[in-house]
């Protein structure tokens, strides 16, 4: 059965009529650039003061957005939207750690996360950066082939060994762990890693996902010899599928240092090279997981009825739909309504540590405009058929 996004009952069915109303103040403020603008320096200016704003943050965006500062907290808010069959993405929010102990602290407590969602139907997946287990400095000049020194090459198998350890205890939770991609100019490594663990733990089941981001113009390419090296070795594969995150850095970068940009010429090209990426997943489901990361619905669309028409079921293990909490709910829980596999990304941390992620939020409902007139338009149209 092929969802209907544009059924708000489902989408929102799990939202309070408050939660509604807040959405739709939060959505109506990022529709404005200047208003987006003004909030974040006053928040950034708040926070550099150490003035008592956590709990207006936690009460507007950080609840829209992120599932609570606990694991406790985050398994609640899973189990509320397990109840429409939405699964969970773990996603420990906090990021810029910088130091050999913080890496290593790191390791236990995805390991502590995995095992906590182990005891939990509803959370099937952890996230995780490379970047949270190694120098961003070290991996730059990894992928840039320069020379590593006898302390660096230690320093790098560490990252290596840190990761085999959160990866082991994955599989033997039966968990799924999907590594995020990162900045072009580190991302060889991380590929590189995310292939040893896809070996490594890929043999029956797909435990790891590597991540592809198709707003770059090599990566359909790369996605493509990256199942077919999988198929070779004969491990599964595992293909997170998303646009990209970094355009404006990514396209900053190129043109300071002189080099051509990574990233596609158009929005049309990307969305040419996504939905190809999603098809050619699906064509080839016998040696590759695919999961499909997107706030596109034509993309979500495209998949389902390929599903339908070469009697995929909607259930199989093999394919998964995601979109971020508090984004989206028209696509998520009318997919998971019509049986296929859905989960929420559901980043949780301290408040003031999850910062970084929620003004990225903000910052991107802004500029993508038509996602946010979309949100406007589908919370709209359920509070009139709510009467509020």
């Amino acid at each position: 059965m092929l969802p209907e996004f544009e059924n708000t009952e489902i989408a929102f069915k799990y939202r309070s009529d408050k939660d509604l109303k807040q959405a739709r103040f939060l959505f109506s403020s990022m529709a404005s650039p200047t208003l987006t603008s003004i909030g974040l320096k006053l928040t950034d200016f708040a926070i550099s003061w150490k003035l008592p704003v956590k709990g207006l943050i936690k009460r507007t965006l950080f609840h829209q957005f992120c599932g609570g500062e606990t694991m406790d907290e985050a398994a609640e808010t899973a189990e509320v939207i397990g109840k429409y069959g939405v699964g969970t993405i773990l996603d420990y929010g906090v990021e810029g750690k910088e130091s050999e102990a913080e890496y290593d602290k790191a390791v236990p407590e995805f390991i502590k996360a995995i095992k906590y969602a182990s005891k939990n139907k509803n959370i099937p997946f952890i996230s995780l950066k490379v970047t949270g287990f190694g120098r961003f400095d070290l991996l730059a000049k990894s992928h840039a082939n320069e020379t590593l020194s006898s302390e660096e090459q230690a320093e790098f198998k560490r990252i290596y060994n840190r990761l085999d350890q959160v990866c082991k205890a994955a599989a033997e939770n039966n968990i799924m762990v999907l590594v995020d991609a990162e900045e072009s100019w580190i991302q060889k490594p991380v590929d590189d890693f995310t292939d040893a663990m896809m070996e490594a733990y890929n043999k029956k089941k797909v435990i790891v996902f590597n991540t592809f981001q198709l707003y770059r113009h090599d990566r359909l390419v790369f996605l493509k010899e990256s199942i077919g090296i999988a198929k070779a070795k004969g491990y599964l594969h595992g293909s997170k599928l998303v646009r990209g995150a970094y355009m404006e850095k990514e396209r900053k970068r190129a043109a300071e240092m002189g080099y051509p940009s990574p990233i596609q010429p158009t929005k049309e090209a990307t969305d040419k090279d996504y939905n190809e990426a999603v098809l050619f997943c699906l064509e080839n489901l016998e040696h590759n997981a695919v999961f499909i990361g997107t706030h596109n619905e034509n993309s979500c669309l495209l998949a389902a009825k390929y599903m339908e028409g070469h009697n995929i079921p909607a259930t199989t293990e093999r394919v998964y739909f995601s979109q971020l909490y508090g984004m989206s709910d028209n696509m998520s829980f009318n997919l998971a309504n019509s049986g296929y596999h859905v989960a929420k990304y559901l980043p949780y941390g301290p408040v003031y540590d999850v910062i970084p992620y929620l003004m990225r939020r903000a910052q991107e409902n802004t500029s993508v405009a038509g996602q946010t007139s979309r949100e406007l338009l589908l919370l709209d149209k359920e509070m009139k058929r709510r009467r509020l």
